[in-house]
């Protein structure tokens, strides 16, 4: 196929040799196959912030910090310089988080570097070398939706511990090879003890998981794997090993009316989410 402008330089530079296919076009970026010599990878090119159509990027953003004094002021005022240097960060943000989670003992593809706002990385395959499913086009036996949210409730907590909240995982941006989940997109990954959102942006990610699983396992629909995970995280208990129950009981001593208004507006932001996501889905 014919080079997309922003891969050209990575093609001079001899960092990628051929673009063989576009694997999908989402909200906030473009993803290629490509070949890098012997290897079949896949490069996911940014959009521009004013092409991009993720919502509440603020939200995302709280608590990124730079180190560099200059860049953070040029950031906080707005300037031109500033603009340039947010937008880096947005797109170096998830090369960070992808870095982290794999230290963390997460699945997630491996990255090999950010070049000109593309994030060059492993391309995620099946059994039979195709490209693998989202999690979204799969249909799971009940022992295979317990194993696996399972699975994705350790990487939750692996992610936790290492400070680290998604932030927009559902079951459109986990993929599903012979191993099991492998999570991708990460550019609006959050600073867990930073972000003001982090609580309600965790419990999001944890419950849509859950909900996702429990069509195939009714048994998961009422567990509590983000009000016991967060409690743990809160107290400094919760640790990668953690064996999650599932179970959380609630303070009733006294009614949060805050809390359960937040909760209400989280929820109803959730809904919303999962219907742009279904949109964008069908629009792929």
């Amino acid at each position: 196929m014919k080079t997309p402008q922003r891969i050209q330089p990575l093609i001079n530079d001899g960092l990628i040799d051929e673009v063989i296919s576009q694997l999908m076009s989402g909200k906030e970026a473009t993803v290629y196959m490509v070949r890098s010599g012997t290897n079949i990878r896949c490069a996911k090119v940014y959009k521009e912030a004013i092409k991009r159509s993720f919502k509440k990027a603020a939200q995302y953003q709280e608590g990124r910090k730079s180190r560099n004094s200059r860049r953070s002021r040029a950031m906080e005022k707005g300037s031109s310089y500033g603009r340039e240097q947010q937008e880096q960060a947005w797109q170096t943000a998830e090369v960070d988080a992808l870095y982290k989670c794999d230290e963390a003992g997460v699945r997630v593809p491996t990255p090999y570097g950010c070049f000109e706002g593309v994030l060059l990385m492993e391309l995620i395959t099946d059994a039979q070398g195709d490209v693998a499913p989202r999690l979204n086009d799969v249909i799971l036996t009940e022992a295979q939706a317990c194993r696996d949210h399972a699975t994705m409730m350790n990487y939750i907590t692996r992610m936790l511990c290492a400070g680290i909240v998604h932030g927009d995982l559902s079951e459109f941006n986990v993929l599903l090879d012979a191993q099991g989940p492998v999570i991708i997109d990460l550019p609006q990954a959050i600073d867990a003890s930073a972000n003001n959102n982090a609580k309600a942006m965790h419990a999001r990610d944890v419950n849509n998981m859950t909900r996702y699983y429990s069509q195939f396992a009714p048994q998961l629909k009422h567990t509590q794997y983000a009000k016991e995970m967060w409690h743990l995280y809160e107290k400094g208990d919760l640790l990668p090993e953690t064996e999650l129950t599932g179970l959380f009981a609630e303070d009733t001593h006294s009614a949060d009316v805050d809390s359960i208004l937040d909760e209400i507006q989280a929820a109803y932001e959730e809904e919303q989410a999962r219907r742009e996501r279904i949109n964008d889905a069908i629009d792929q």
